[in-house]
């Protein structure tokens, strides 16, 4: 008796509500983690992680840079031969500028390093950008090494390996905008990852070389 009461006093009041009053309210649950426990990292084969296959645009790259440096070096020794010294009368009433005698040791010197510098500078910026732009990032099997191949000035593969603890990877891969930089133990400067290139695994990727580590 008691039941049948229950069911239609429930009866009525679903009806005396209406159901325009109610919400559905939709409950997300993030399962944070999840990734990185589903992510086997001892790879039974060497796997890539990373792949910026962009060798033409080196090589025209390095060509350009060197192009540079033999045209600064000919304007610094061209600078040095035919600079002569042409003492200016500098009681006359003239502009400043006018009064500089280039050809003056000082002058000459100072302009003959000067070129010669910004074509070295040029080449040695551009071969340092080559050596530090990373081809291919290479897990190897075991999940314990990682093979770094980067570019270099005269075409050819510059390639070493390394334990993973000796990697670091300074920013999140999902943050990063144009370029990742890595952080490799006793290596000078940065090693990069073109973010136009392709992540061939990322989230093993993430789990491995794309950690943070403190290097000591």
């Amino acid at each position: 008796m008691i039941g049948l009461y229950f069911k239609i006093f429930k009866n009525s009041v679903l009806k005396i509500i209406p159901t325009k009053y109610c919400k559905t309210v939709n409950v997300s649950v993030r399962n944070i983690g999840i990734n990185k426990a589903n992510v086997n990292t001892n790879v039974v084969k060497d796997v890539i992680l990373f792949k910026y296959d962009k060798e033409t645009h080196f090589k025209f790259m390095n060509l350009f840079a060197l192009c540079q440096f033999g045209f600064w070096t000919y304007l610094s020794s061209f600078a040095y031969s035919n600079l002569r010294d042409a003492p200016v009368n500098k009681s006359e009433d003239i502009n400043w500028w006018k009064k500089i005698n280039l050809g003056d040791n000082k002058y000459r010197h100072g302009i003959t390093i000067f070129l010669f510098i910004i074509g070295w500078g040029i080449l040695s910026i551009t071969w340092m950008y080559s050596l530090k732009s990373v081809k291919y990032l290479i897990l190897r099997k075991g999940g314990e090494m990682v093979s770094v191949v980067t570019y270099s000035p005269l075409g050819k593969n510059r390639i070493f390996t390394l334990r993973l603890e000796n990697i670091s990877c300074q920013e999140q891969r999902i943050m990063a905008k144009s370029q990742l930089p890595l952080k490799i133990k006793g290596h000078m400067f940065y090693y990069i990852l073109d973010m136009n290139g392709e992540f061939k695994n990322p989230l093993l990727f993430d789990n491995t070389a794309g950690l943070k580590r403190n290097l000591k």
